[in-house]
């Protein structure tokens, strides 16, 4: 199987008190494993304030709804060994 890495990675986003943002990684292949987000060091389930989801296959989104200010800090995305941040 061949090792899924990170094609196009997250970007540094601002975003306003109650608003929701959204974070976006492109994989190099469909299916991937092994994914994890986290906010400042704080893995990430999907439920009613983070929805995370697939697009196509290789676009992993990650949607924070309605921040607060204590949702400030750094978001990861991982696939396997390899990480992305902003």
């Amino acid at each position: 199987e061949p090792e899924v890495t990170i094609v196009s990675g997250l970007k540094d986003t601002v975003v306003s008190e109650g608003d929701d943002v959204t974070f976006r990684c492109r994989v190099s292949h469909e299916n991937a494993r092994d994914v994890e987000w986290k906010l400042q060091d704080v893995a990430l389930q999907n439920n009613e304030m983070n929805e995370i989801s697939v697009e196509k296959g290789k676009i992993h989104t990650l949607t924070l709804r309605k921040v607060t200010e204590q949702d400030i800090g750094t978001v990861t995305f991982r696939v396997g060994p390899h990480t992305s941040t902003a």
